[in-house]
């Protein structure tokens, strides 16, 4: 019999052999093997639920400002209705490729797929944006933009590696330090998740020199160096394949496609409900849209129209049409992910499920240049982005230079104002890129309100006490 440490990941690959080792129960931190009546990869996705990183994005903007009165999405509802959708694709998958490969895999390896990979699909999902700031992509601009602003004064501080970090600071590789790191006075390991969960988040498998916008797996980077030795872990663990050691970047896990795609489908659609609900663009643009993204994955629409002709709320239209859309591109994206299944094992595939559907159709192109239109720049979402990139910077202005300061140069409003970070982010025996990360560990965790009342009390804007 040939063991795997004798194969080359090419060979294994060829076999179809690399299937039995994309996954694990392992997980970071120290092992528990209790017995459980849930799987390992059910309590990954109860430990995300219960999680107070994960509870936070409940107050976290997803793309409209929070206005209370008329219900919109935020990052918890967005992150569940993703969840929801990459357990679906994850099922599908599963049962496809023990369908396809089922004489190639081990039996426990055909129980993963059936049984199993639908579960870690939906918690990849719950915790894609875990890492996210307040206020959406304005607060990681916000945060970058703070260090490339302030480079002159403070680049000194940190290695090249580590000033690439935080001049890109990125939600994707916050995650893997929201969901792994050990925080003053808390257990190692962060949320003991497995390193299979951790895996399917890992979209920019690399590291922040490697960063490179014409490369898919390198638009953006994946990890920290703080967190490197882990993503490290995470990456042998689960079969992911190197490209380079220097500088460090690996292919996408073949599982990161379906959260991708999950959350694609999720905010290319749902966005579009929420408008609609604030009333930002018509009834009849969001209808027309819908339905045609329907007719043209579909085909045939007389059951749409037999059922459409029997609801008279414009809502509930509406609704009814989203959920139409979600699901013909869950099976599209499905479609798509059984076409290019070599590249995707093989780390070749270089462009999204739904980026290579929408290539294809014509509606789905309508949406996205209407939503960017319509939507992304309408005035309401585009004043929270500059309000919210205020809020963060000054927060940032506010707690680093006291904290890169030593602790013998610091004046007493230094001190004051390093006082209002919580223990558990402080790190003062540390290097001073992770007192920074410190720092940033608090800011970035901040939600919508806390952020926006924080800057007000300390900017004197509001006096008071608050408990």
């Amino acid at each position: 019999m040939i063991k795997i440490e004798e194969l080359t990941l090419i060979e294994l690959i060829e076999q179809n052999m690399i299937l039995n080792h994309l996954f694990t129960n392992e997980r970071t931190g120290e092992q528990d093997n209790r017995k459980a009546s849930r799987s390992d990869f059910q309590r990954d996705y109860d430990r995300i639920i219960f999680s107070s990183a994960f509870r936070r994005l409940q107050n976290k903007t997803q793309v409209f400002p929070l206005p209370g009165s008329v219900f919109v999405h935020n990052r918890l509802t967005h992150s569940l209705e993703v969840s929801s959708v990459g357990r679906s694709l994850g099922s599908l998958v599963g049962e496809f490729l023990v369908d396809k490969f089922s004489k190639d895999l081990t039996l426990e390896a055909q129980e993963f797929y059936l049984h199993q990979l639908g579960s870690v699909i939906a918690s990849g999902c719950l915790c894609h944006d875990i890492g996210n700031p307040a206020f959406g992509h304005s607060g990681e601009d916000a945060i970058a933009s703070y260090f490339d602003k302030n480079e002159a004064s403070i680049k000194s501080n940190f290695s090249d590696k580590e000033w690439k970090d935080l001049i890109n600071f990125e939600g994707n590789a916050n995650a893997i330090r929201v969901l792994t790191h050990q925080q003053n006075g808390k257990d190692a390991g962060g949320m003991h998740l497995t390193y299979t969960t951790l895996a399917s988040i890992a979209k920019y498998p690399c590291e922040s020199i490697a960063k490179d916008k014409k490369i898919l797996h390198r638009k953006k980077f994946g990890f920290f160096q703080n967190e490197k030795s882990t993503f490290e872990a995470i990456a042998a663990k689960t079969q992911m394949i190197k490209e380079t050691d220097e500088p460090l970047i690996y292919k996408r896990h073949p599982f990161v496609w379906l959260v991708e795609a999950a959350d694609d489908i999720c905010y290319n659609i749902i966005d579009m409900e929420d408008a609609h609900r604030l009333g930002i663009i018509s009834t009849s643009d969001c209808k027309n849209l819908f339905y045609d993204l329907v007719k043209s994955v579909d085909g045939n629409t007389k059951r749409v129209d037999a059922k459409m002709a029997t609801l008279a709320d414009d809502n509930e239209t509406i609704s009814y049409l989203r959920a139409k859309t979600i699901n013909a591109l869950i099976n599209k994206s499905f479609e798509i992910y059984k076409e290019n299944v070599s590249a995707i094992l093989s780390g070749e595939m270089d462009m999204g499920l739904l980026d290579i559907y929408r290539k294809q159709n014509d509606s789905l192109q309508q949406i996205e240049k209407f939503s960017i239109e319509k939507i992304y720049n309408h005035k309401a979402v585009v004043e929270i982005e500059n309000a919210g990139y205020n809020v963060m910077y000054e927060l940032l202005d506010h707690f680093i230079p006291p904290m890169i300061l030593d602790k013998e140069k610091r004046k007493k409003y230094d001190e004051k104002a390093l006082l209002l970070i919580p223990k558990q982010f402080r790190y003062e025996d540390e290097s001073t890129y992770r007192k920074i990360l410190g720092v940033l560990d608090f800011v970035s965790g901040m939600t919508d309100n806390f952020a926006t009342d924080l800057y007000r009390k300390i900017k004197g804007i509001e006096i008071g006490m608050t408990m």
